[in-house]
């Protein structure tokens, strides 16, 4: 069962039993648990508790390929039932935790789910609403006490390892992800094993990764990019994952980790800054930096306290990063590069090179992609990542997949003649003002966000005669007095807008006082925003703020 041309054994499967094999004692998935304590499960654990799961769904009589669903929140046991489900011959269907109940019965209902596994939640009784009855639910350890939910102890001990895993082809399906992106309803991203393969074993390559590595499961792992990045690599590496027990601990599970690769999203490395500047003002820092031995020891000293000092690469994905973020970290000693994908390519489409860093540029194509832009400057990539369609929706993927097997991204950018790749926003977030002026959002979102108190910003004005900026305060923004959090944002909106002609100057700054998270819907599971969303929830107010004559608004 231990090598890679053993007939019926796809890739993935065949790293996971090579990895068994070679170090069945090590440790591999380290979990926090609430009480304070870890849980460490190595390779030969996590394979028997998988086996005894797979052996479990056999027992079902499942129909051979079909679909079951994870809901949880990162844990060691997503990872565990997703081999299980592949060991099974089925197919792994991960939805994010936060989607609303009413989202989560249409997507469940769409993949014609029939067996539910539930783990880690925020909220139980919401997820609960949207399950459907009729078939088995599964709870994992970390799942909240129900009578409806198979307790995962009792059927671990019930049950035999699956001796065999059931016999699969690469190039079939092996998880549909359903991506809803910023905006529109979820998509089911068919992805084969191959794909899904292919882009994690070339990371490898780029990221230098082996099993000396450790990472920290923190975005999503429902998301391409999470899923990719830890999962997919630490079966093919071997490499040492940590979870988090709570966003209250992630500094704390951070330090704990030492990872020598991270991936965040730009906002997540913002906070991570944030966090690091509350400890050593930017003034002083500055003049640090200037002197080589104080700058080091101030900048390794400020890594040491984020659990940051050990970083071979730190890495970015989910929304573009602005190249001054790119550029500060690159300042403190902190190698950090910029991944762009789509859940449609496994994440795998562009990545910035050690050595070729160019902020504000995702970087090269990665290799076995080809990149290209239409008539409209949208971004075209092909690659064996590319995913097998849409779940039963034809007519969606022949408008994402072209004739030549191009996919379209929806991302408008421009590649130089070096071939990197600069975003400039997504197709369908580009507005007009009243006089037609047409706006991207992005680049000045990322500078508004570039401030110490601007937790979110979202540019909105379709219409209007000078666009807006909604942000939300980070915390040293909402324990500031008011009138020196007006001055700060004042000076800001200046500085932003001096160097733009007046039809692309932002009239004023809107501070709104609600929370935009996932769990109500405003930013998706990596941060990104959904401006449908926020465009929905402040219309009837927009125009009203936009002539109100002053720069800074209150919206409390």
């Amino acid at each position: 069962m231990g090598n890679d041309t053993e007939p019926g054994v796809v890739p993935v499967l065949a790293a996971f039993f090579r990895q068994e094999q070679l170090h069945p004692d090590k440790a591999w998935l380290i979990q926090p648990l609430a009480d304070g304590a870890t849980l460490e499960l190595s390779w030969r654990q996590a394979g028997d508790q998988a086996r005894r799961l797979a052996g479990w769904l056999r027992h079902q009589n499942l129909p051979e390929r079909s679909t079951i669903a994870i809901i949880s929140k990162n844990c060691a046991h997503w990872i565990i039932s997703d081999l299980a489900i592949w060991m099974a011959g089925h197919v792994s269907v991960p939805l994010p935790p936060t989607l609303p109940d009413d989202a989560t019965r249409q997507t469940l209902e769409h993949a014609a789910v029939r067996v539910i596994i539930i783990g880690k939640l925020d909220d139980w009784q919401r997820v609960r609403s949207g399950l459907p009855a009729g078939i088995p639910w599964v709870g994992m350890p970390m799942a909240e006490a129900d009578e409806q939910l198979l307790d995962w102890e009792s059927l671990q001990r019930a049950n035999d390892p699956l001796p065999q895993p059931v016999a699969r082809d690469s190039a079939e399906l092996a998880s549909i992800m359903y991506s809803s992106g910023a905006t529109g309803l979820p998509k089911g991203c068919m992805l084969s094993f191959a794909s899904m393969h292919f882009a994690a074993s070339n990371f490898l390559r780029l990221f230098l990764v082996t099993d000396r590595d450790r990472v920290l499961s923190y975005l999503p792992l429902s998301h391409v990019a999470e899923r990719q990045f830890i999962e997919m690599q630490s079966l093919l590496s071997g490499m040492t994952v940590y979870f988090v027990q709570s966003r209250a601990t992630f500094i704390d599970d951070l330090r704990r980790a030492r990872p020598t690769l991270f991936l965040g999203t730009p906002a997540t490395w913002q906070q991570l800054r944030q966090g690091v500047m509350r400890r050593a003002q930017q003034r002083i820092l500055d003049t640090a930096l200037k002197i080589p031995l104080l700058g080091k020891r101030v900048a390794t000293s400020m890594l040491e306290q984020q659990g940051l000092d050990q970083l071979r690469f730190g890495v970015t994905s989910g929304d573009v990063a602005s190249a001054e973020l790119l550029e500060w970290y690159h300042r403190i000693g902190l190698k950090l590069f910029e991944v762009y994908g789509l859940t449609e390519n496994c994440g795998y489409s562009h990545v910035g090179r050690p050595g070729r860093l160019r902020p504000g540029w995702c970087g090269l194509p990665n290799p076995g992609v080809e990149c290209r832009l239409d008539e409209n400057q949208e971004v075209l990539v092909r690659s064996q990542a590319n995913m097998l369609g849409y779940y039963r929706d034809p007519e969606r993927t022949a408008r994402m997949l072209d004739e030549q097997g191009f996919l379209r991204t929806g991302d408008r950018g421009e590649i130089d003649q070096d071939g990197f790749l600069r975003l400039s926003g997504r197709i369908t977030d580009l507005f007009h003002t009243a006089d037609g002026r047409q706006i991207i959002p992005q680049p000045v979102e990322h500078r508004l966000l570039a401030h110490g108190f601007v937790q979110h910003a979202c540019v909105l004005g379709e219409g209007l005669p000078l666009s807006l900026a909604l942000i939300t305060l980070t915390e040293p923004g909402r324990e500031a007095a008011r009138h020196e959090v007006e001055r700060e944002l004042e000076s800001l909106l200046h500085a932003l807008n001096e160097p733009l002609p007046r039809a692309g100057r932002l009239g004023c700054l809107v501070v709104v006082s609600d929370d935009w998270s996932a769990d109500n819907g405003y930013v998706t599971g990596t941060m990104q925003l959904r401006r449908g969303v926020i465009g929905a929830r402040y219309h009837e107010w927009l125009g009203d703020w936009s002539v109100r004559g002053t720069t800074i608004v209150w919206a409390d």
